[in-house]
């Protein structure tokens, strides 16, 4: 049993700590002011080695595990516990939520969230919870209808419903203890996204970018359910709430009334920008983060006239106000269907001579960005993908650096696009491990053929506004689609890289056993040497993977590892539904891409947790 392990299993077996959830409500419950409570947990919660109680492991979203039980030289042993089918057959994204005792699990639409017993052996079901929620949420979503997760503070569990509902749940029971409406299914609003705890706060952002839908970031009291504030994508100031020394430190990235006056007309109130990404959160700053995602609609002639801010833009937010201190817009006016709603893993780095606060995003566009996380400064900026619509990013003003040939125009399909409109990495989340100082990516390796056409607003329908071809990545001369990488941010280049058959549409999970885990699309759930990139161990599962693998300790005191098994996703679409073969663009491109890559002849729609561990 590695060092950590044999801490957290000498701390439970002594008494100390009772493996249930309610411990940590607690712990320190006189000490810490009513406001910070749900902070204050979760942080204990995240640097618990044996907890896995975010999405990410932590506010920081290294997506890092400290156990090492299983590493490097046991990894071969490995093999699965158990297995939890879900009842639900499309993609299946985001992960398992580990605190005390207790595995919650969540599944895409009907959006049933389980809670599991690990205590018991084999595992007890504590409860289960099926939202009601119209049905007709099944046609408005985007990319499939997935969900990345659940999340947990305070004693309650916090579940975003496709037809635009935030519940909260009784973590102990599964008894709803308040629902809002966040979003309006006739308009196309729907959440897809992982909600965040914040203090005593609750975050939850909104999809539907590809319906006209206005994106925005929501913020409900914890305990009520009632609204703090709202904070707009685009729109008048006083909709996306900036501070008064909004960006001063970077004024070349924009600043006030551009909300509005970057658009032609009221065209902002259409603008896209949805928060369908992941959140992270720096508790010194007081800051958290986020992207928002592509303008509508994809058409930039009918947006022209300026920058369409604050679409494609990375966010420094303050969790109390919700009040903007900086944002960097990545992509500026558009073309390509480029979000950037990518996680901003927030690490420190030393840049030149001096550490700073970074927050580290691998962007849809290609670009690898490492920003000053308290003041959204551009330290680095390189492309992690093949990139041939830019030609770099100014470092004079940070803006990308177009090849005119590459952008798109009305009526006019242009050819060869790199990265696609799946980008250099889509909604699958990068790891970060402190041993090795890189990042791990799951990346696409796509072009696309894109034509933008013309879109009419009709609530609840499709607002898209361009027909696309996808194929693999330099211009179609590469045999495969997707690539699993290691990512040096100081020095913005690669460290390794695995080719793989397809897009690597998994999140990553590193451990300080020396370990990196992946899925495929294909169903391989793969460990691989952290340091070199060895493929050390893997398993075919019963279906393609698109979620998140996590690492927990099990009341044995035993580390395991799990992941879903379930294909989806955009690029997963056409299994999960099983599209015909007959049109190549349908999907937004998926179809033809799946079909070219034989993926529908490589897997088979599921919906499964599958859990690992040692002898």
């Amino acid at each position: 049993m590695g060092s950590k392990s044999k801490e957290r299993g000498e701390r439970i077996g002594h008494g100390c700590l009772s493996r249930t959830s309610w411990v940590y409500l607690l712990v320190g419950f006189c000490a810490i002011p009513f406001s910070l409570r749900a902070n204050e947990e979760l942080l204990r919660l995240g640097s618990d080695p044996g907890q896995w109680p975010m999405q990410a492991k932590n506010y920081a979203a290294t997506r890092y595990s400290e156990l090492d039980q299983i590493n490097t030289r046991t990894v071969e042993r490995l093999h699965v516990a158990w297995s939890f089918s879900t009842g639900a057959l499309r993609g299946h994204e985001g992960g398992p939520l580990v605190v005390g005792s207790t595995m919650y699990v969540h599944s895409p639409f009907p959006n049933t969230v389980y809670a599991l017993d690990l205590a018991q052996k084999p595992y007890s079901i504590l409860w289960k919870y099926t939202p009601a929620q119209k049905a007709s949420a099944v046609t408005e979503a985007c990319y499939d209808t997935v969900s990345r997760g659940v999340a947990y503070g305070m004693g309650k569990i916090f579940l975003g419903t496709l037809d635009g509902q935030l519940i909260a749940l009784d973590a102990r029971t599964g008894a709803e203890v308040w629902k809002v409406k966040q979003g309006e299914i006739a308009r196309g609003e729907t959440i897809t996204g992982a909600p965040m705890v914040i203090k005593d706060m609750v975050l939850v952002g909104i999809s539907g970018g590809e319906f006209g839908v206005r994106g925005r970031v929501n913020a409900y009291d914890i305990n009520t359910g009632k609204p703090r504030w709202v904070a707009y994508s685009q729109g008048p100031d006083d909709d996306i709430l900036l501070e008064g020394d909004f960006n001063k430190e970077c004024p070349r990235h924009g600043g006030d009334g551009e909300g509005t006056r970057s658009w032609p007309g009221e065209q902002w109130k259409l603008g896209g920008g949805t928060t369908w990404g992941w959140f992270s959160y720096d508790p010194d700053l007081d800051l958290f983060h986020y992207g928002s995602g592509n303008p509508g609609s994809w058409n930039p002639d009918e947006r022209k006239g300026g920058d369409n801010k604050w679409s494609c833009t990375l966010w420094g937010r303050r969790p109390g106000t919700g009040k903007a201190r900086w944002a960097f817009q990545m992509t500026p006016w558009d073309s390509w269907g480029y979000d950037g709603t990518s996680e901003l893993i927030l690490i420190d780095l030393p840049i030149g001579k001096t550490m700073r606060k970074c927050a580290v995003h691998f962007d849809k566009n290609g670009f690898a960005y490492t920003l000053d996380r308290g003041t959204g400064e551009v330290l680095l900026a390189t492309p992690f993908v093949y990139v041939n619509w830019a030609k770099g990013i100014n470092r004079g003003d940070d803006r990308p650096i177009e090849v005119p040939e590459k952008r798109t125009k009305a009526g006019i399909e242009v050819k060869g696009v790199c990265p696609s409109a799946m980008g250099g990495k889509n909604q699958q989340p990068a790891a970060y491990d402190p041993q090795t100082h890189l990042l791990y990516v799951g990346t696409n390796n796509l072009c696309m053929d894109i034509e933008p056409v013309e879109a009419r607003y009709i609530p609840g329908s499709p607002y898209i506004g361009a027909d696309l071809i996808l194929y693999s990545g330099h211009e179609g001369k590469d045999k495969y689609y997707g690539e699993f990488i290691a990512w040096d941010p100081v020095k913005g280049r690669r460290a390794w890289e695995i080719q793989e058959r397809f897009p690597v549409w998994s999140g990553a999970l590193a451990t300080a056993g020396g370990l990196v885990f992946y899925g495929t699309l294909d169903g391989w759930f793969k460990a691989v040497d952290a340091r070199t990139g060895v493929l050390l161990w893997q398993q075919k599962l019963g279906s393609g993977i698109v979620g998140t693998p996590i690492a927990f300790l099990g009341p044995d005191n035993k580390e395991y590892v799990a992941v879903y098994s379930g294909v989806g996703g955009w690029f997963g679409l056409p299994v999960a539904v099983d599209l015909p073969k007959s049109d190549p663009r349908a999907a937004m491109g998926a179809d033809g891409a799946a079909y070219a890559s034989h993926l529908p002849e490589s897997t088979t729609p599921g919906g499964e947790l599958v859990v690992f561990g040692l002898d």
